[in-house]
């Protein structure tokens, strides 16, 4: 179920009070995203926001989860960077975001990942609407790149 008109990410995250972040580099032997025969898969985004370092630390010991769902709101932000660089800012040709994939940094008694990730499930709805549904999964994990406390990759179907 594609948008009909384009609609461009930058103006839907503005109406939302948001700000689109610049899209971040690899850090490493990997590309940002890949697009393939309408499947676009979007690297593992850290919440760190126009480079940035924010959100290090872990759930259950250095944050509570408020602030991880808002580390998880600043993976999504970043997710949207790179579908806006992906799609030239126009989303109308997002077909349906398929999946998140969420890693929470986390001590191993903290039992709330769904709870996490859900601040960036939230808000890719809020910008795509139905087709911004997705099917998901929030692990927890004993650290992350950089001693961030999330880390959240997404894939999209996407119109030729």
């Amino acid at each position: 179920m594609c948008l009909n008109n384009p609609v461009m990410i930058q103006e839907k995250l503005t109406s939302l009070g948001f700000d689109l972040p610049k899209a971040a580099p690899a850090a490493a032997n990997y590309v940002p995203y890949t697009l393939h025969n309408g499947l676009l898969t979007i690297s593992g985004q850290l919440p760190f926001l126009n480079g940035e370092k924010n959100f290090i630390g872990r759930l259950g010991e250095d944050m509570d989860v408020a602030q991880g769902q808002k580390a998880a709101q600043a993976c999504a932000l970043n997710i949207l960077a790179q579908l806006n660089r992906a799609m030239n800012g126009d989303i109308s040709r997002v077909q349906r975001c398929l999946r998140l994939g969420g890693f929470v940094n986390a001590t191993p008694d903290f039992t709330d990942h769904p709870t996490v990730i859900n601040g960036a499930s939230d808000l890719i709805a809020l910008v795509l609407g139905e087709v911004g549904r997705h099917a998901r999964f929030a692990v927890g994990a004993g650290s992350l790149p950089f001693g961030v406390a999330v880390e959240i990759d997404a894939s999209f179907a996407i119109s030729e």
